[in-house]
């Protein structure tokens, strides 16, 4: 076998791997960085709409990134949840936050359920007067 056709170099040294860019730290950094929201700057109670590649989302912040959540085929009821946060996939999580372009990770009832990639953040807007005096 030819030198290189079993994952060698010509020098007999492994061939490096070819990791997508989000897999690597410095790409994890650059995804996390860009357009997201932190729950935790957030007031209890906000309520997000965040749509990902399959599914719609409508999240209400409870406390830090203790959540109501509600959607997809997990979801379909309000369920009471945790938002570990964002990550690509890997093993890099941006803790508490939801980034667009990354997919959200939710604990709920023992079980962990990461998203597809977020598509969009929008926050919804109460109706005029409903707000208690």
């Amino acid at each position: 076998m030819p030198p290189g056709s079993d994952n060698t170099t010509r020098s007999g040294a492994p061939a490096a791997a070819v990791l997508p860019r989000e897999a690597t730290l410095d790409g994890f950094v650059q995804c996390a960085s860009g357009t997201g929201i932190s729950l935790r700057e957030l007031e209890p109670l906000t309520t997000l709409l965040v749509g990902t590649c399959n599914t719609q989302y409508r999240i209400i912040v409870s406390r830090q990134s203790a959540i109501l959540v509600q959607g997809g085929r997990f979801f379909p009821e309000v369920t009471t949840a945790h938002l570990d946060g964002s990550s690509a996939g890997g093993s890099f999580l941006k803790v508490a936050w939801i980034g667009v372009g990354l997919r959200m990770e939710i604990s709920a009832g023992g079980q962990r359920i990461v998203t597809s990639p977020v598509r969009s953040i929008t926050t919804e807007r109460e109706p005029r007067g409903s707000r208690p005096h």
